[in-house]
């Protein structure tokens, strides 16, 4: 749930502030990266105090979860706005400059690499 947040203001960022300053075939693309880095940001702050002790397995696992629910979110959110399934299957496509799927990767691996960096002896 602390990615929802992070997504509307990412959202709100794009459409009144980077379309105007950099016009929409790039600020596309831009948010996209600016939202990986948010999801990665909020994971290193909070995913240490939430899970503690997890395994290498239990970390992959939850960010598979959290793919998932980001995905029947996106999906069931778009629907009920009246989206069409055809424009929500597009934002999957990296040639339009949609950078969804790198939004997706980051938040699969953001446990699993913090989980690593945090648990590390020096860390």
């Amino acid at each position: 749930m602390c990615f929802v947040p992070a997504a509307i203001l990412n959202g709100g960022l794009r459409e009144y502030v980077l379309v105007q300053a950099v016009g929409e075939s790039r600020a596309l693309p831009l948010s996209g990266i600016i939202l990986s880095i948010l999801i990665f940001l909020v994971t290193w702050l909070l995913f240490p105090r939430i899970v503690k002790n997890c395994t290498s397995g239990e970390s992959w696992l939850i960010g598979a979860a959290w793919v998932c629910l980001t995905v029947i979110f996106e999906f069931a959110g778009g629907l009920a706005s009246g989206e069409t399934l055809g424009n929500l299957v597009q934002a999957y496509n990296p040639l339009s400059g949609n950078l969804w799927l790198l939004v997706l990767a980051v938040t699969a691996v953001s446990p699993v690499i913090v989980r690593k960096r945090k648990n590390r002896p020096d860390a």
